[in-house]
């Protein structure tokens, strides 16, 4: 399997972001973890719903900073993680998400870097970054399903 180890893009507004999720999304496949990566309103949750989106998700994908780990059914099961408030990476695996990391679903887990050591060598990594004019500037890292169009 050819991994394309950097792919950067660039989205203008929100819909843009979550049309690039969608195409992140469509091509996903059981057991994918996606480590998501940003500051505070960089876009996390704003390409998990076009991640969703993809999956056949009919709910509203809100953020899991509370809930640390929201469920969603579709087309694959979609495990949305938040590890924001959590003090360590033992936190995490105390959580009991072995299930969702090695399952037949997707998981997407914002504030991933807070967690890296806990997740699958093979994981997804999705760097956002906020610009002062509200585009994004996104990094697709270890990503194994070939070039994604424009």
């Amino acid at each position: 399997m050819r991994y394309f180890y950097r792919m950067t893009f660039v989205t203008a507004t929100e819909e843009e972001t979550i049309s690039l999720g969608e195409r992140i999304g469509s091509r996903l496949r059981p057991g994918d973890v996606i480590a998501l990566r940003g500051g505070l309103a960089a876009g996390k949750t704003t390409i998990t719903k076009g991640i969703a989106r993809a999956l056949k998700i009919d709910e509203d994908v809100t953020s899991p900073t509370f809930t640390l780990v929201s469920e969603y059914d579709g087309s694959l099961p979609l495990y949305h993680m938040d590890a924001y408030r959590l003090d360590s990476p033992v936190a995490f695996v105390d959580l009991g998400v072995e299930d969702c990391l090695y399952g037949e679903g997707v998981c997407v887990i914002e504030w991933s870097e807070r967690v890296m050591s806990e997740l699958p060598r093979t994981s997804i990594v999705i760097s956002l970054e906020a610009r002062e004019d509200g585009s994004r500037v996104i990094t697709l890292e270890n990503w194994p399903y070939g070039e994604l169009e424009p």
